[in-house]
């Protein structure tokens, strides 16, 4: 993928959650003051069913995923009034609901608030994939995505035949792609190519800015959350 510079509009430190409808929104939820409470392959296992079970009662359409120890990334399309929202409360809820009458626990799981980001199409979403995909390779957990059980990567590349929770179709169109099988191609050359250069740490832009694209898309955004937005800033970085 050619390099490109990145809008974004940059966000106070508090998360937030404002929805615009048909954007593509990157999720970030982080579970409580930053505790590995996801650190079993199990619990990890029980965000995901979760996850899919937000697709099939919701309608949640999830263009990728990773699940962590301690937080989650999402690549989720607005499909409607309250999807998300309502989406979130039930993986969330139910995901801390079983953990803690597994462990007898009555603490907090997650943290109070996720954090949405819009991402622009074309190249914008492009990098944000590969972002999500490479979290554990920039932890030093794992060389490639492949090795990661509980992320996107896997299931772009081999879908399941039960279960599935990636909308390969609608995300190898909105990449640009005619068909699927083009799409897996090019996806596994851009990951190649982000691992054959230098992995830096968190990008925040990804995380916690309120938007990433081109300056028309950054401002429409901006300018459609109105007050919401009033102490965020436009900010013009080069590089993924």
């Amino acid at each position: 993928m050619k390099q490109k510079s990145v809008l974004s509009v940059k966000t106070m430190p508090r998360a937030n959650r404002h929805f615009l409808p048909d954007y593509l929104w990157h999720i970030t939820h982080r579970c409580h003051q930053r505790k590995f409470l996801l650190k079993f392959a199990r619990d990890r296992r029980r965000y995901l069913h979760w996850l899919f079970e937000a697709k099939k009662r919701v309608g949640l359409s999830v263009l990728n995923y990773m699940v962590t120890s301690n937080h989650v990334h999402l690549l989720v399309k607005d499909t409607g009034p309250n999807v998300i929202a309502r989406s979130m409360q039930l993986i969330a809820s139910r995901t801390a609901q079983e953990y803690n009458q597994r462990k007898m626990r009555h603490g907090v799981f997650w943290e109070d608030r996720y954090h949405a980001t819009a991402i622009d199409l074309d190249e914008h979403l492009h990098r944000c994939l590969v972002y999500i995909d490479l979290n554990m390779v920039r932890a030093g957990a794992v060389k490639h995505p492949s090795e990661r059980a509980h992320c996107g990567y896997s299931e772009i590349q081999k879908p399941r035949e039960r279960y599935t929770i990636v909308d390969l179709p609608k995300l190898s169109e909105l990449c640009g792609f005619r068909d699927v099988a083009t799409f897996q191609q090019a996806y596994r050359q851009w990951i190649s190519e982000a691992l054959s250069r230098e992995i830096g740490g968190r990008d925040e832009r990804w995380s916690d800015a309120i938007a990433v694209g081109d300056f028309t898309f950054v401002d429409k955004v901006k300018s459609e959350l109105g007050f919401k937005t009033v102490h965020r800033r436009l900010m013009e970085v080069t590089g993924t």
